[in-house]
């Protein structure tokens, strides 16, 4: 049978390092589907239907290959509640099997997170929320900072730290990213903005890449290239919307008898011919 502890190369700590840490008290067990429950330290929250249903036809064709991590339950007799390997207790009830093959272990909450976090990651299970999720647990119950859990996981301090800062985002944006309309990539750029709601709304309506959403978000960080820039509002969301339309920088005065100009900012020749062939097409 494949190790199912094996460690993958680029972890920090692997499930062989957590095993070694724990008292294995039953092995190649079999049990019952219906005497398993759900983690309730699971860091994963999000099981795409399709791939469960991948998953559940390997499982009728060839078993299970690798066995669930479990421990006793400890508010419900006679139940035990997974550790590592959700997906595949999931799939093996979608499968139509009763039993399950199950590796038994002594473990307290703090172990029970660590196995769930490092098989999520080692796998790439967890979308960008919940790896975050399941970090700010490690140091809000168990005491990590942020070097630790980095050490722990095998990533560097910064990954952790930029996960992290995730979660400072409003909830809508964090549910554009949960929902995978807005990469991680996309939402490192909005951290930190006042704004970030209407910035995650309009690169999502104008399709924008990572790098087009961090030029459009440059433009508004720094006031001091954008003096021109009217303070109304009005002029202001004008100026967003042609610049997420355009491309390039975009600048709208307005008088006080309603006079003004509009100025386009281009740094080369091929944002000159984009200006210019968007204003042939529409006008």
């Amino acid at each position: 049978m494949i190790n199912p502890f094996k460690k993958k190369k680029g972890l920090g700590r692997g499930l062989s390092s957590l095993i070694g840490d724990v008292k294995t008290t039953s092995e190649n067990n079999k049990l019952s589907i219906s005497d398993i429950v759900r983690n309730k330290l699971q860091p994963r929250k999000n099981f795409k239907k399709e791939n469960l249903e991948e998953l559940s036809n390997s499982i009728k064709e060839r078993g299970v290959v690798q066995p669930i991590i479990v421990r006793k339950s400890s508010n419900i007799p006679g139940k035990y509640e997974i550790i590592a390997g959700e997906r595949r207790w999931l799939a093996s009830q979608n499968a139509g099997l009763h039993q399950i093959p199950a590796v038994v272990i002594e473990a307290d909450d703090l172990k029970s997170l660590e196995f769930a976090i490092v098989e999520n990651v080692q796998r790439h299970d967890l979308n960008p929320i919940e790896e975050a999720q399941g970090y700010q647990r490690l140091m809000d119950e168990f005491g990590y900072d942020q070097e630790k859990v980095a050490k722990f996981i095998g990533k560097s301090r910064a990954h952790v730290a930029n996960c992290i800062r995730l979660l400072s985002l409003p909830k809508e944006v964090i549910n554009f990213l949960e929902d995978e309309i807005l990469s991680q990539g996309h939402a490192k750029v909005l951290v930190g903005l006042d704004n970030a709601l209407v910035f995650a709304k309009k690169i999502i309506e104008k399709k924008l890449s990572v790098r087009q959403s961090e030029n459009l978000v440059r433009l508004f960080k720094n006031p001091k290239k954008n003096k021109s820039i009217s303070n109304s509002v009005n002029l202001r969301d004008l100026e967003e919307t042609l610049i997420a339309k355009l491309g390039i920088r975009v600048a709208v005065k307005n008088k006080k008898n309603n006079s003004g100009s509009i100025t386009f900012n281009y740094k080369n020749l091929d944002q000159l011919n984009r200006l210019i062939e968007i204003l042939k097409s529409n006008y």
